[in-house]
């Protein structure tokens, strides 16, 4: 269905979907199998809440959700993955990630990547930060070697602020 509209891309995973509706690992996991057999690239979101991020168990998080939704898949599927680390505690809280935890956690899921599949593919995964990048934010977040571009929300529904992001890139 999603296919038939001409999108070549779906979101899945995002912080409103598992919060709201229950998405599970293994949800998702068939979701994005999915979108491989529609040829559909999935963006796949992961992060973590303020709490877990106050107890020090962000990688643990972040490293779960992607073993447990995406580890089976084959390095060329794994090919077909774009993924966006979305800090769930820094979205519409007024609470920002600095560009160094975003970096930090970028790295970590590059390696986590590495670990299982290869530099090569861990290299070639583009990796988008999804956790309030604005206008003010953008270019600094975007300078960081892991960091790939950006899953902008709502600073994509204002031009100025959206060509604002765009050209920090």
């Amino acid at each position: 269905m999603v296919k038939s509209t001409g999108a070549d891309y779906v979101i899945l995973g995002h912080s409103e979907r598992r919060a709201y509706y229950g998405e599970t690992a293994e949800t998702l996991k068939t979701k994005v199998v999915l979108a491989l057999k529609n040829e559909l690239t999935s963006i796949f979101c992961i992060g973590e809440v303020l709490a877990e991020r106050e107890a020090e168990k962000h990688f643990e998080v972040v490293k779960s959700q992607i073993v447990e939704s995406l580890f089976e898949l084959s390095a060329e599927d794994f090919g077909k993955i774009v993924l966006a680390y979305e800090p769930v505690w820094a979205i519409g809280t007024g609470k920002t990630a600095s560009a160094a935890q975003a970096q930090e956690m970028h790295a970590f899921i590059r390696q986590t990547l590495a670990a299982k599949y290869g530099q090569e593919v861990a290299d070639n995964c583009s990796i988008l930060y999804g956790g309030s990048c604005n206008a003010g934010n953008a270019k600094e977040l975007f300078a960081n070697p892991d960091v790939d571009g950006g899953l902008i929300g709502g600073a994509s529904l204002k031009v100025a602020d959206f060509k604002a992001i765009i050209d920090a890139f």
